[in-house]
């Protein structure tokens, strides 16, 4: 009897271990896959990917952080052309994948980090009549994941960003934001994630920007 309960826990052990195993596989090669997307419909694409991983790993909260990211990077492209009035239910939608992984891991500086992400894209649909609504939702949502976990190189990712996008004559120039993209790429050089699967962008973004002269 006893042999009998050791070879259904070693069983059980080892379902365990493969069905982690299969997770991670898939999410590796899913995350991999970001950078080679280059259009709307491929990000929309792969956030659907994600979110089937979400429906089936009920407990994980990094595939909806992945699926708002890859809507979010929809936004991004969508915003780089003349008609951005898609751009809200683009942030719609990353906002309710959002939702989704916070509720399963609350007080999370990676979510918060892509709720700015969201905002700012609601900003751009209308930039002119938006920026004193948005600006401070965007910025204390930073704050927050500053809070959280103050030597995360991806906010410094946005705030580099902000300061580079954003005049002298408003606070920002590029000098600055060359500034925060070397201290993000210092900060790259120590930071430690918390899982193989942990986000990882914004290093070679960051090298991107101080390469341009």
């Amino acid at each position: 009897m006893k042999k009998l309960i050791l070879t259904i826990s070693l069983s059980l052990i080892g379902f365990t271990a493969f069905a982690q195993t299969a997770f991670e596989k898939a999410m590796t090669e899913k995350i991999a896959s970001v950078e080679d997307h280059k259009t709307p419909d491929e990000f929309t694409a792969l956030a659907n990917d994600f979110d089937r991983i979400g429906i089936k790993e009920s407990t994980q909260w990094l595939p909806y952080y992945y699926a708002a990211f890859a809507t979010i990077q929809k936004g991004r492209i969508l915003m780089r052309g003349d008609d951005k009035s898609g751009l809200d239910v683009v942030a719609a939608d990353a906002e309710k994948y959002i939702a989704k992984a916070e509720a399963l891991s609350p007080n999370n500086a990676e979510l918060f980090i892509l709720k700015k992400m969201a905002s700012g894209l609601r900003m751009m649909a209308d930039p002119m009549s938006r920026y004193m609504s948005e600006a401070p939702i965007a910025q204390q949502a930073l704050a927050k994941a500053q809070e959280l976990d103050p030597n995360n190189p991806r906010i410094t990712v946005l705030q580099a960003e902000d300061a580079y996008f954003t005049p002298e004559q408003f606070g920002g120039s590029k000098t600055k934001g060359a500034e925060l993209f070397k201290k993000a790429i210092e900060q790259f050089g120590t930071y430690k994630s918390k899982s193989s699967l942990d986000p990882k962008w914004g290093e070679a973004e960051a090298e991107y920007f101080l390469g341009q002269k």
